[in-house]
């Protein structure tokens, strides 16, 4: 993480002296990230497990307070604070070329996610998944591919992406301006490929269902 990263992150006694006066202040963009940098240390050194980290991490991008982030840290060490909750956070970066990827499960996005097919086909489900903050954008590189997002029920896709000889579709009615869900921006080009986003689970009904049946007998 570069050093003007680190000049705009409070101190994390600065977070607790603001939690003990007014545990009903609005987090900022920059008080979720320290907590996020404390975390990340403390997996680094044992001191959280992966379930742990993924648990904590997830919560601290929903809290809203300032007391909702500081029970996340009160029984971590603020000196080991390190660079990995943070680098997570900022980008992700997930590839299939010449093979079938499939990413689920609680796994940590970035804000920037990076999604690269080449000549293979790749699923990736954000419902499920950690995202650093209300808005994530995926970037697509796809090239002779099949990819496949999953995204939470309630979020707001927005497809400012391009296509050639492809085949760009969103299926799952858009929750509307009155839902509380994350924005998922797509980004980047999709050439001689199909992208398909679904909002929650796979449309039964979608062409692109008989493939995911095939890679989870796979996995099985």
């Amino acid at each position: 993480m570069s050093e003007a990263l680190h000049e705009h992150l409070p101190a994390r006694d600065t977070l607790r002296v603001r939690d003990n006066e007014r545990s009903d202040l609005r987090a900022s963009d920059a008080d979720r990230d320290q907590v996020a940098a404390v975390l990340g240390g403390a997996l680094a050194v044992g001191r959280l497990t992966s379930t742990e980290y993924a648990e904590r991490l997830d919560a601290t991008y929903a809290a809203r307070t300032v007391g909702e982030l500081a029970p996340l840290i009160r029984d971590l060490p603020a000196d080991e604070a390190g660079d990995g909750g943070l680098a997570a956070a900022e980008r992700a970066v997930v590839s299939a070329r010449f093979s079938k990827l499939i990413r689920s499960g609680r796994w940590v996005a970035g804000r920037r996610t990076r999604l690269t097919v080449r000549f293979g086909a790749l699923i990736i489900n954000l419902a499920e998944a950690v995202l650093p903050g209300r808005e994530v954008t995926v970037e697509v590189d796809a090239f002779c591919g099949k990819l496949i997002i999953v995204v939470p029920p309630g979020a707001h896709v927005i497809d400012e992406g391009g296509a050639l000889f492809a085949k760009r579709a969103i299926y799952g009615r858009d929750p509307g301006d009155a839902a509380d869900g994350p924005v998922i921006r797509l980004v980047g080009d999709a050439r001689f490929s199909k992208v398909a986003v679904f909002r929650g689970r796979i449309d039964p009904a979608a062409p692109w269902q008989h493939h995911l049946q095939q890679w989870q007998h796979m996995r099985g």
